[in-house]
């Protein structure tokens, strides 16, 4: 069997990592097994429909129950909103029952998903409907305030909105939807007409035929935003044949520990984000059970998850299993062990990663992906035995190169620009050529933009991110976005934003600021601030300096100087902090 192996290395090129796979991965998987995410989805019905599919709250759906209800919203959406092949559905919702059915009713009636940020701000909202040409939204009624003042100004022609409670058991359901609305006050008014309660949407969907439609590999499925390597958001293209391979080359890679249709997943990040999106797909084609957290900032609640559901799986990113493992009843919780932990957005802090094997008797799997990737292309192997620092080894059907600044390959052990080529490799960028171009090579390279190093063993080790980019508990910010905002308030002549390291994000904001006018202050800076970003976005140290900021000879501000003298420790905090 090995020597079979070594061969089948040798007839790939000379793949390096191959060697280092643990007996049973295959090098490769079959990406057409399925046509598309809806034959995807079909299959794992059929195969476990009294499966438990999505749990939240305490409530459950099934497998056959999830079919059901995603055919109806999908009728629901042929028939009332006239819904096309290829339009694009925003969904903007957080970790609910709603989120798969809504996501797979969009998907089985040809639609395209554009998942958004609930927490979006209204210029960061209505910038993602317009470029995505959205003509339907499907909006959790808590943020549908946002929506109503920019509803207007969007190509939207119909508004889906939903209630905390709409799939969970009676009398939950309206016990929870009360309680938001009239106790916590959690739902600020909004008046938008033509708005359509999804209950109301599902329940005329059930008496509507579905029009199948004939969904090719090449389709998009996606339109998953991201800045990219310039920090202008833009719709990277998934296709159905990009998320199909992932999640068969992620099903490989943890198919010797995870066994179909007997798993507990705890899926805590938010659906919206592509890390957390694959999860929820691979673990659906697994016929596993996915507990979704709404709120994954409760700390308690999700040590209770891991205590009571008997999860064997979870993921995560670095901030949120610190907080688990400081958390009181962590170690009853890790009682029952888990099988699989897996982590990306960020980096794990070796400190967390031994920790959490004392603590849980198994590794933290780090991987490496983006969301041009769809998104993940390299994982450590399972059976770790200690923290390496490194992002793995790519995935079944994936190639990793290390390219110099002309694109050429360099030799292993060098240093150089990471790029990966497979079929989960998007399509390129939403109606941006240029910057597709500018990524994604003739040959069907992505060039990522971060900096690694292969060894001998086709171990990939990640030495800088991309230029810039800020990490705030997984999240990427990019400072061009936060500068652009930041510049646009009164009394701001010049501004920089730069990471600043944070005992609970892993990074925060730090914004530099050049005063037009003197008598500005930091809580009128970041009132503006917060009025424009989503809450991780914004800053949460304001320095204000008395020179302008360092520039280049053509007139660029030079942010890795302001880096640099902000790691000095004479910078001020802001009288307010944000979250």
């Amino acid at each position: 069997m090995e020597q079979t192996r070594k061969q089948a290395r040798k007839q790939a090129n000379d793949k390096l990592w191959l060697d280092s796979y643990p007996a049973g991965i295959p090098f490769e998987v079959d990406v057409h097994r399925f046509a598309n995410l809806i034959d995807m989805l079909d299959a794992a019905c059929a195969r476990f429909p009294q499966h438990v599919a999505f749990s939240n709250q305490g409530s459950s759906i099934t497998y056959a129950e999830l079919d059901t209800l995603s055919r109806r919203f999908a009728g629901y959406l042929q028939h009332d909103v006239g819904l096309l092949k290829g339009e694009r559905v925003a969904i903007m919702l957080p970790n609910l029952l709603q989120y798969p059915v809504v996501l797979f009713g969009v998907l089985r009636a040809g639609g395209v998903v554009v998942n958004t940020n609930p927490l979006y701000t209204e210029r960061e909202l209505l910038y993602q409907l317009n470029d995505s040409g959205a003509s339907c939204i499907v909006v959790l009624e808590n943020f549908a305030h946002t929506l109503e003042q920019v509803v207007h100004s969007s190509a939207l022609r119909s508004v889906i909105t939903s209630q905390v409670g709409d799939l969970l058991n009676f009398p939950r359901a309206q016990l929870t939807n009360f309680v938001l609305r009239h106790v916590r006050h959690m739902v600020p008014d909004w008046h938008m007409a033509e708005a359509r309660p999804l209950p109301k949407a599902l329940h005329e969907g059930e008496h509507i035929a579905l029009r199948p439609v004939a969904l090719a590999p090449d389709d998009l499925a996606f339109l998953q935003y991201t800045g990219g390597t310039t920090g202008t958001p833009k719709g990277a293209m998934l296709s159905h044949a990009n998320l199909v391979a992932n999640v068969l080359q992620t099903s490989a890679w943890i198919g010797n520990v995870m066994q179909d249709g007997e798993e507990t997943a705890i899926l805590p990040l938010p659906l919206y984000h592509v890390f957390a999106l694959m999860g929820m797909l691979t673990f659906l084609h697994l016929g596993a059970n996915s507990v979704l957290v709404t709120d994954p900032r409760d700390t308690a609640g999700l040590v209770h998850l891991l205590r009571y559901t008997k999860a064997s799986a979870i993921i995560g990113v670095n901030t949120l299993f610190k907080a688990l493992l400081n958390a009181p009843g962590i170690a009853q919780a890790a009682a029952h062990r888990l099988k699989l932990t897996i982590a990306g957005g960020m980096a794990v802090q070796r400190v967390v990663a031994d920790k959490w094997q004392d603590v849980f008797g198994a590794p933290i799997v780090e991987g490496y992906g983006l969301t041009e990737s769809s998104p993940i292309a390299t994982a450590n192997r399972l059976d770790l035995a200690e923290y390496t620092g490194s992002i793995g080894l790519p995935l079944p059907s994936t190639e990793v190169a290390i390219l110099d600044d002309d694109g050429s390959a360099l030799a292993q052990g060098e240093v150089g620009e990471i790029a990966v080529r497979g079929p989960q490799v998007m399509r390129g960028y939403w109606k941006r050529p240029d910057d597709s171009a500018a990524v994604l090579t003739a040959d069907g390279w992505l060039r990522t933009g971060d900096i690694g190093v292969m060894d001998p063993r086709g171990y990939v080790k990640l030495l800088d991110r991309k230029k810039d980019v800020i990490i705030v508990s997984g999240f990427k910010v990019f400072p061009n976005e936060v500068e652009d905002v930041a510049v646009a308030c009164p009394g701001v002549l010049e501004a920089v934003a730069v990471g600043a390291a944070d005992e609970r994000s892993g990074e925060v904001v730090k914004l530099v600021v050049l005063r037009q006018d003197a008598t500005l202050d930091a809580d009128t800076l970041l009132a503006h601030c917060k009025r424009n970003l989503t809450g991780y976005k914004v800053p949460k140290y304001v320095v204000f300096r008395e020179q302008p900021l360092p520039k280049s000879a053509v007139g660029k501000i030079l942010r890795r100087l302001v880096q640099a003298e902000m790691n000095a420790p004479t910078a001020a905090p802001a009288p307010q902090s944000v979250a």
